[in-house]
């Protein structure tokens, strides 16, 4: 690969494809998994290599990963000492993967990698981002109807209208796996977090099969916590670059509210009609603590963010 221009999209890129597999108890799915990685790279005339992160698995799937590693210098392991959740594995994979074009997928073969020549025409197209949409999902009749819930709830809540946030199958290019920041249940936002930084995503129908090995890792827990991580999306999302912005306006909101409530008693009062203590008057007070404390943390937010990055953010897409 010859030397590309450093701000260039791909630049630092040491191949073409780079597949990051998060894994976890899924040693029995590996070998078929990479033989198919390797037919759909190859069947491209793709220089590819496929990281696996096994995620404190307690079966064999390091010992696999390792096997498979010895007989092709294209697949690399990383082994975490506990589970630390998908996040983490996809961060660390990004971190070490050297491809211009960058490939998740789940370790199940749920995600068929015959996909990968459709996502990559579909970032031809000039997207920065494709995530699969799995259309026929094979899945319990529960995890599908929760998925619609979380795919509808997220969209409206993020503004980037997806049909299956959620789907591990996705291609980006490098730039993006360098730039977006995982912790916690993020990796479902993706998405959401790219078109934050400016970058363009697009939606492809991809196939999805039914778990071959091994059994579901979803439960209600993951559920909850990619809840939570949503209201910090909706946060950066709401105002990213000013703190201040966002909480000042829930402050105004409170203040308006307690200041009407208020207001009305003190016409009361000097009209000459008695005060007594009422649960309407307290709310009113309340609702004027709580502006006056909304704002100050929106200003104390403010001092942390100054301090940590410069006082604009922006990312250059194109240089003439």
């Amino acid at each position: 690969m010859s030397d590309p221009d450093r701000n260039a999209p791909g630049a630092g890129a040491t191949c073409d494809l780079s597949v990051v597999v998060p894994a976890f108890n899924e040693a029995e799915s590996l070998p078929e998994l990479v033989d198919r990685i390797a037919a759909a790279a190859e069947g491209r005339g793709l220089s590819w290599e496929a990281w696996i992160v096994d995620d404190g698995s307690t079966d064999d799937t390091f010992a696999v990963t390792q096997k498979l590693a010895a007989q092709r210098p294209q697949v690399h392991g990383l082994s975490f000492g506990r589970n630390f959740g998908k996040a983490a594995a996809l961060s660390a994979g990004f971190a070490a993967c050297g491809g211009a074009i960058v490939i998740t997928m789940d370790a199940d073969l749920q995600d068929d990698p015959a996909e990968i020549p459709a996502l990559i025409d579909k970032l031809d197209e000039g997207y920065d981002l494709v995530s699969g949409w799995k259309q026929k999902r094979r899945d319990s009749f529960v995890k599908n109807q929760t998925s619609k819930v979380f795919n509808w709830y997220t969209g409206r809540m993020c503004g980037l209208k997806l049909h299956d946030f959620n789907c591990g199958l996705k291609a980006y290019r490098r730039e993006v796996t360098q730039r977006v920041r995982l912790y916690g249940e993020m990796h479902r936002y993706v998405p959401a977090l790219a078109q934050l930084d400016g970058f363009r995503v697009a939606e492809l129908p991809v196939r999805h099969a039914a778990r071959k090995y091994g059994k579901t890792k979803y439960g209600m827990a993951r559920f909850i916590n990619g809840f939570l991580d949503l209201l910090t999306v909706y946060f950066l999302h709401a105002k990213r670059t000013s703190p201040l912005h966002f909480f000042g306006r829930m402050g105004l909101v409170s203040f308006a509210g307690g200041g009407g409530i208020s207001l009305y008693f003190l016409v009361w009062w000097l009209m000459g009609h008695g005060l007594r203590v009422r649960p309407v008057l307290v709310l009113g007070l309340v609702m004027i603590v709580m502006a006056v404390q909304f704002v100050s943390l929106g200003l104390i937010a403010e001092m942390i963010v100054a301090g940590r990055r410069p006082e604009t953010e922006y990312r250059i897409s194109r240089r003439a």
